[in-house]
């Protein structure tokens, strides 16, 4: 029996039609490679000199050369006689492989063209806040596009096993608990692509851009599809879910443009006069390269019962900037008191004494101590 069997497979492979199939498949696989590389050839030369067709012609450069072979092939299975052995499951698998190569294919066209569309905006520029939106744009949005073009892929697949279309039939019958079920399971995936959405198109925030986030002061510096990462200014990730940005609020200090307003906060007697400490300022001001000369100015915000409370305004074209010089002014001021005026630093006054009822000198000795 197993004889039996084995001759006529044997047979069956030897025959003419079957022996042409399988040339012709080979022969379809070296065109189709042929093709590919033409065609590379010329695409490649023609794009060279725009960066999104050229980055995208890159990027699809590896799908494209499967795709092409497996492209002549299916044209040679459905043109196979159904007598060829196995000709069903080859075609299936067949169109399997086409499937996941298409899909590859639209996830790398649009990386691709992702990537061509930021390099024309670098943000190694001084002002970048242009730049900085097109990449949050442009990323957020290719994301997005990649993960509709795999689920597609996905469901493609699936639909061509008959089984899978039988068990989405039968869930469709009970739409109501299903559609439920994964409404909530897939709620976190699902709130999470809408909020790139909308921070993609409402753009709220951009890459570098300076974030306040429950305290903490940090640089945008990645944005994924789930979350965003914040560079702590001491080089920690504070790692914050899309949809977080959505519900609450935070500050961003670079939303219109990076230039930012800092204050130094001092302390200082009531008979310190305020005109050298205006001079000394404004000197530490010119000095400092962090300055973007719009103002520094000296101004008495509050006056206490012991002391004075003194705010220097000063500008920078940005936050990180503004630290260095708010350092600089503080440090400037608080030297020119050491070395000018140290009696005017703030003191605490205390009246030390005795009063008696008569008025009298009880001879014991009192006194007033300032």
């Amino acid at each position: 029996m197993m004889q039996n069997l084995l001759s006529s497979s044997l047979l069956s492979w030897a025959d003419d039609s079957s022996l042409n199939v399988l040339i012709a498949a080979v022969i379809a696989v070296l065109l189709g490679l042929l093709v590919h590389r033409l065609s590379e050839k010329m695409v490649l030369r023609l794009t060279r000199s725009l960066p999104v067709p050229s980055m995208t012609a890159r990027q699809c450069s590896g799908p494209a050369r499967v795709l092409m072979p497996l492209l002549a092939l299916q044209a040679v299975w459905h043109a196979a006689p159904d007598t060829f052995p196995l000709i069903d499951g080859v075609r299936h698998v067949n169109g399997l492989l086409l499937l996941v190569g298409l899909t590859w294919l639209g996830v790398r066209a649009a990386r691709g063209v992702a990537k061509g569309v930021i390099s024309l905006y670098p943000l190694n520029v001084e002002d970048n806040l242009q730049a900085r939106r097109i990449h949050t744009q442009t990323r957020m949005l290719a994301r997005t596009v990649m993960f509709i073009i795999v689920t597609a892929g996905l469901a493609l697949m699936l639909m061509t096993f008959p089984g899978a279309r039988q068990i989405g039939t039968s869930l469709l019958a009970s739409a109501g608990v299903v559609g439920i079920v994964a409404g909530i399971a897939a709620r976190p995936i699902l709130s999470n692509l809408i909020a790139g959405l909308q921070i993609a198109l409402a753009q709220p925030f951009r890459l570098d851009d300076v974030l306040i986030i429950q305290g903490e002061w940090g640089r945008v510096e990645e944005i994924t599809g789930t979350y965003v990462v914040l560079k702590i200014w001491d080089e920690r990730r504070l790692i914050i879910p899309l949809q977080w940005f959505i519900e609450n609020p935070f500050q961003n200090w670079t939303r219109a443009n990076a230039q930012i307003i800092g204050t130094v906060t001092l302390w200082v007697d009531y008979r310190m006069p305020l005109a050298p400490l205006r001079e000394a300022a404004r000197h530490a001001c010119e000095a400092a390269l962090e300055w973007d000369r719009r103002l520094c100015q000296l101004q008495m915000v509050e006056a206490g019962e012991r002391s004075v409370q003194l705010r220097v305004l000063v500008t920078s074209s940005d936050s990180g900037l503004n630290w260095d010089l708010r350092c600089k002014v503080r440090e400037a001021l608080v030297d020119v008191m050491q070395r000018d005026w140290p009696g005017y630093l703030p003191v605490s006054r205390v009246e030390v004494g005795e009063r008696f009822g008569d008025g009298s000198d009880s001879g014991s000795g009192g006194g007033l101590l300032g």
